[in-house]
This record gives structure tokens, C-alpha cells and sequence, in this order.
């Protein structure tokens, strides 16, 4: 039996993509045992993830680098066949090239790839060229799959999937507003002029981190039908959220963990582009997906491949010449939804 090793420590985002890995590598490998390495907290992620084996779980912030060798040395006693490195940054290259493994595959842009048995070119998705980071990360697994990659994944459990049934007794959008980068999150007053004209019968949930709760309380209040939000915001594991966005009947989110969500249970969303652009590589993957971004020519867009904590122009109309409408026409593709 073959076992493999995927490390990605980054943020939840990554770590989402980062399952389409799990899925190709199960599918031409079904017998196959598959550990996943992650930093702590993104764990929930993988909860009884049903083609995963063991998670291993570094800590990042509470002795990292004491941690990094316990980590190592816990991979070293693994016996791997294969360990796929999806980052391209030291402290993994050294876990990597260092494992013991009969194969240690990463990217060219990792300092230790000259110690890796198959380093791969880290290809820059532009606009002419775009290219999916869960395409580029296939990149390091097609000589033993194909070069076609699989759509990230993701497995509420059973007890996931009853604590959002209370919410799905009537038609619903998810709503996800926040975003740790200013220059991502569509502003609070479009949030509020959008929803207000979202028809009176539909549901609106309010998706996110405990630390988004205040946002979100911010949007309901200045909303004129106060009765039909419902703000869940720190009330939801992730898992749990992304149970409730697979049957909505719209995801509306910014470039952000939630847009990845929604991918991995192929739900139907709408990705509001402000600062950044999909063509970073970093898009939405349901059936069912839609991308809004402005339609006024900026020379400024993009600033960046993160977003920013400010506008670096002061005026921020990347996201303030999105028009309601835009948001709204996508909704209308979905299955005859009722919009005022």
C-alpha cells in the first residue's frame, strides 16, 4: 500500500484547494493511505474526511520552530512513499527534502527544491495565461495520475449537516461580507443596498468568523427588513457553513476562504472581485459560478495579489463602481429565484 504525504500549512483557502490533491490521488490510488499536513486551526477542515488517514497538525504560533522539528521527526517515522509539498517556502521545503521518502516532490521556488527528488516549475497564472492553482498544483502529481486535476472537496459530517437543517426551511442566500484584506471586501454600504433589494421572501444568512459578527450586526441594522437576516457569524464551524452554502440558492462572497467553501460542495456562488482579479488563478470552481467585478477600466486593478488594508489610491472604486444589478443578474440564474 502507497502512502502519501500532501503538506500545505497556509491558510484555509489553500488548504481547500489543496483537497482536489486528496481527490485525484484516491481516485488513481484507492487503497492508498493519504495523510495531510496542516498549521493548527485548519484542522476542522479535515474532520472525518472520509479519503484522509491522519492529519498532522503543526502549530505555528506556540513554539514554531520546536514544533517544526517534532513535526519532522513524526514524518520521518512515517515510512512515506511519496511526499507532495505544495508550498514554496523554507521551513516545508526543509520537512520535505528531509523525510525520508522515497519521492519528495515540490516546487522549483522552494529554497530546498534542489534537494527534492521532482521539483516542478512554479507557473505565475496571468491574464493571457490563466491558470487555477488547483491546475498548477496537479502539476506535481502528473506523473503519477494525469494532468488533469479534480475540484477540491469537502465532507461534512452527519452532525454537521442536522445543526444547519433548522436553516433550510425556506429559500436562502448565504451571505459571506467580510474578508481579512480591506481592498477585498465589498464595502458595508453596498452589502446593505444590495440585500434591500433581495425579494421579502427570501432568507439571508450571514456566514463568518466570530470576528466578523460586528459586520455583520453593523449590515442588519441598517438593512430595512431586519426580520429575514439572520446573522451566524462565530455560531458555525466551518464545515458547518460550508453545509449550509451547498443548498442555498446563492453564495455571495468576496475573494475569500467562503468563495473556496462553496467550491468544494459545489454550490452555487457569485465571487465579487474588488482589488484582486480571477485571473490570479485563485477562482471559484462550482458549476454553478459567477464572477462580478467593475466594469469601469482602472489602471490601478489589480493592486496586489493579497489585497491591501487600504485603498493605495484613496478612492477604493474598484469595489464602489460595482453596480446592485451586476450581483443581482446572477442570482436570476439560479432555479426562478424571487428578487424584487
Amino acid at each position: 500500500m502507497k502512502k502519501f504525504l500532501i503538506i500545505q500549512t497556509a491558510f484555509i483557502g489553500d488548504v481547500v484547494l489543496a483537497t482536489a490533491l486528496v481527490e485525484k490521488l484516491h481516485l488513481h490510488f484507492p487503497d492508498a493511505s493519504i495523510d495531510f499536513l496542516l498549521r493548527k486551526g485548519n484542522e476542522v477542515l479535515l474532520k472525518e474526511h472520509p479519503h484522509i488517514n491522519r492529519v498532522l497538525i503543526w502549530d505555528k504560533k506556540n513554539g514554531k520552530y520546536s514544533d517544526l522539528y517534532r513535526i519532522w521527526k513524526e514524518v520521518r517515522r512515517s515510512g512515506y512513499d511519496h511526499v507532495v509539498n505544495v508550498q514554496r517556502f523554507a521551513a516545508t521545503g526543509l520537512i520535505t527534502a528531509f523525510s525520508g521518502a522515497n519521492e519528495t516532490i515540490g516546487f522549483d521556488k522552494n529554497p530546498l527544491s534542489s534537494f527534492f527528488t521532482r521539483s516542478v516549475k512554479h507557473i505565475i497564472s496571468t491574464e493571457q495565461n490563466p491558470l487555477h492553482e488547483t491546475e498548477r498544483n496537479q502539476m506535481l502529481i502528473a506523473h503519477l495520475t494525469d494532468a488533469r486535476p479534480a475540484k477540491p472537496r469537502l465532507y461534512p459530517t452527519a452532525a454537521d449537516l442536522q445543526k444547519v437543517v433548522e436553516y433550510k426551511t425556506a429559500p436562502y442566500v448565504c451571505i459571506a461580507p467580510a474578508s481579512v484584506w480591506f481592498t477585498k471586501q465589498f464595502p458595508k454600504e453596498k452589502w446593505i443596498s444590495l440585500l434591500d433589494k433581495l425579494n421579502e421572501s427570501l432568507k439571508i444568512y450571514v456566514i463568518g468568523a466570530p470576528s466578523d459578527s460586528p459586520l455583520a450586526e453593523e449590515i442588519w441594522r441598517a438593512c430595512a427588513s431586519k426580520h429575514r437576516i439572520i446573522n451566524l457569524c462565530g455560531r458555525l464551524s466551518l464545515l458547518q457553513s460550508a453545509a449550509l452554502q451547498k443548498d442555498a440558492l446563492r453564495n455571495l462572497v468576496n475573494d475569500s476562504g467562503p468563495m473556496h467553501f462553496a467550491s468544494a460542495v459545489n454550490a452555487p456562488v457569485t465571487a465579487i472581485y474588488c482589488s484582486t482579479v480571477p485571473s490570479f488563478g485563485y477562482g471559484p470552481l462550482s458549476d454553478d459560478s459567477a464572477i462580478v467585478q467593475t466594469r469601469v477600466a482602472l489602471s490601478c486593478k489589480p493592486c496586489g495579489l493579497h489585497g491591501h488594508t487600504a485603498c493605495p489610491e484613496g478612492h477604493f472604486k474598484c469595489a464602489l463602481t460595482i453596480e446592485d444589478k451586476q450581483i443581482l443578474a446572477t442570482i436570476r440564474q439560479s432555479a426562478n429565484p424571487p428578487i424584487r
